[in-house]
């Protein structure tokens, strides 16, 4: 399966599209996570306790994008986009959303 954020593929041809893929992903706000975080945030640095959960959010994504373009019968997902929010009572969670065009593309 082919993910690229581009809208072409270089020496590759799309023969079909499919149509629109998405994937959300919701990951809640853990208390003791936040309390390192903001000490993190405190003496500067980067935030490792949000780093990792973020970095398996998208790569979740992405496999939930990877699945609806392969039952759609795809062999690529182009033009993907990532968007996060914050959404719950009080902010208590961030959704990670995936979207792109699932597509058959030549030569894979």
């Amino acid at each position: 399966m082919i993910l690229t954020t581009t809208s072409t593929l270089d020496g590759r041809q799309v023969t079909r599209y499919h149509g629109i893929v998405t994937a959300e992903v919701i990951l809640g706000a853990n208390i003791f996570r936040d309390l390192f975080a903001g000490i993190r945030d405190i003496v500067g640095g980067r935030s490792g306790s949000y780093e990792k959960p973020l970095r398996d959010a998208r790569r979740t994504a992405l496999e939930e994008l990877s699945a609806e373009a392969r039952d759609l019968g795809a062999n690529g997902v182009i033009g993907i986009d990532f968007d996060y929010e914050v959404i719950g009572k009080n902010g208590s969670m961030l959704m990670v959303s995936a979207s792109g065009t699932a597509v058959t593309v030549s030569g894979v």
